[in-house]
């Protein structure tokens, strides 16, 4: 297949092969869907609202994307010219914010047609406290958190322009999402660039073999150990036959978050190296084990075309750190900083390579592993403080994720940057099936703690830290 459609067409990233696998053994087809919505406390303009949607849509390739299947079988992307979905309006007024939600996630958990079909549905809506804005459902493949928030910057920076023109000027165009899927794809031929990242991580993967860590404790490997009569084993089944999920989000306050990034500062780190040493710390706890391993995605999204191609740049790989009972908090911080360096410059590399090599490294069965959960860091917020809005003294932002009612991993963390408060939002994605809300209140409970305690001072040990939480 060579076009489609009159499109040319391209073969699909690994950031896509990823999804795409994942897709492909789930039983529920809404398992990319990711559903957001983001309103304010103004009175709208519906028309120029709309012609803002749908001018956004025209100006970011992403949104135009579709996918194609041949005859083999074999799964193909292409970019239409014009969009032919229609931008909907859904009136929340004398609604209870519970139902609204649940319709929102009604909408969320519906699977998009596969192929040579929009990849988004949106609304504008007015939820039942008169808040107004849109909500916007997307397939992964797609896009991916990132690129899905600078489009809906993108949409408001084209609503102040049309409200007021003489003052707002028209927004930068977004980059060209087929000529980074170029860059991509060229790298992935087999480039010297993509050889030693090939290089990197094999060297990595069989320099030893990790060792499953559970929010539950122990208890899951060794019954393992048991069951495959292996008293060795170092990985663990942790899949579900029930991918049913929901989303449980905490919310902390502007203060604390404050602290937590002026420590980054101070110690000139990522919020993503701070996140990672809590939770290794907390799993640290829970296993009695030094050795361990997280999953954690890089966004991919160093250049300014990068930022503004939209589409999925999302590579997610097992992130694994010894750290000593007697290591101080920061250098435990600081052997996470060494790695992710490490990471990041190699990145490129095709998730679905690294599983594949480390299963026949260490001959593991389906669904077996070393990582109980995962990470992503968003430090992108959704808060637009441009031109137009900021003469709207005192507005309220609000921003909500949907489930979409099934996961394919276990439990999935993201932290996000709230717009309303500057604070942060602790976002649980998880199989109801394995975890609890409860556990989640314990991880979230003992994940701050861990934090504050470290942070106040980092020279503690990690011992130290485990005993006071």
């Amino acid at each position: 297949m060579k076009t489609r459609k009159g499109n040319k067409v391209y073969p699909l990233t690994n950031a896509q092969k990823l999804h795409f696998y994942c897709l492909k053994y789930c039983p529920k087809k809404q398992v990319l869907n990711i559903g957001a919505s983001l309103t304010i406390q103004v009175d709208l303009d519906r028309e120029m609202l709309k012609k803002s949607i749908e001018e956004a849509i025209s100006r970011c390739e992403a949104m135009r994307l579709r996918f194609a299947e041949d005859k083999e079988g074999n799964t193909w992307q292409y970019v239409v010219k014009q969009d032919d979905s229609f931008v909907e309006h859904f009136d929340f007024t004398g609604w209870t914010m519970e139902a609204a939600q649940k319709k929102m996630e009604e909408w969320t958990e519906t699977p998009f047609p596969r192929f040579d079909s929009p990849m988004h549905h949106i609304v504008m809506i007015k939820l039942p406290d008169g808040f107004q804005g849109i909500y916007i459902a997307v397939d992964h493949m797609t896009m991916d958190a990132q690129s899905l928030i600078v489009f809906f910057r993108d949409v408001i920076e084209l609503y102040c322009h049309k409200l007021y023109p003489d003052e707002v000027s028209y927004p930068k165009e977004m980059s060209s999402y087929i000529k980074q899927l170029q860059k991509d794809l060229s790298y992935e031929d087999n480039s010297s660039a993509c050889q030693k990242d090939r290089e990197f991580f094999q060297k990595l993967i069989s320099s030893s073999e990790p060792v499953f860590t559970d929010i539950y404790g122990p208890g899951k490997l060794e019954k393992e150990r048991i069951t495959k009569n292996n008293p060795n084993l170092r990985a663990a089944t942790n899949t579900s036959n029930n991918v049913d999920a929901n989303i449980s989000t905490f919310h902390l306050e502007t203060e604390p978050s404050a602290r937590l990034h002026k420590f980054c500062q101070e110690q000139q780190i990522s919020m993503t190296c701070l996140l990672l040493m809590g939770l290794r710390t907390y799993l640290q706890k829970e296993n009695n084990q030094e050795d361990v391993s997280v999953n954690t995605t890089i966004a991919r999204r160093a250049t300014l075309s990068e930022k503004r191609s939209g589409g999925t740049r999302i590579h997610s790989f097992p992130f694994r750190t010894i750290v000593k009972k007697e290591d101080s908090f920061i250098e435990g911080i600081y052997k996470i900083r060494d790695m992710q360096n490490q990471y990041f410059r190699h990145a490129s590399y095709s998730p679905s390579e690294y599983y594949a090599y480390r299963k026949q490294l260490y001959h593991l069965e389906d669904g077996q592993t070393y990582e109980g959960l995962a990470l992503t860091y968003q430090p992108l917020s959704m808060r637009y403080d441009g031109p137009g809005l900021d003469k709207l003294e005192g507005i309220q932002y609000r921003t909500s994720r949907y489930s979409n009612g099934a996961a394919a991993h276990t439990l999935y963390l993201t932290v996000s940057e709230n717009p309303s408060d500057n604070g942060m939002d602790f976002c649980f994605e998880y199989q109801t099936g394995v975890v609890t809300p409860e556990k989640l209140q314990e991880i979230y409970y003992y994940l701050c703690r861990i934090l504050f305690h470290g942070i106040e001072d980092c020279s503690r040990s990690v011992e130290e830290i485990m005993a006071w939480v």
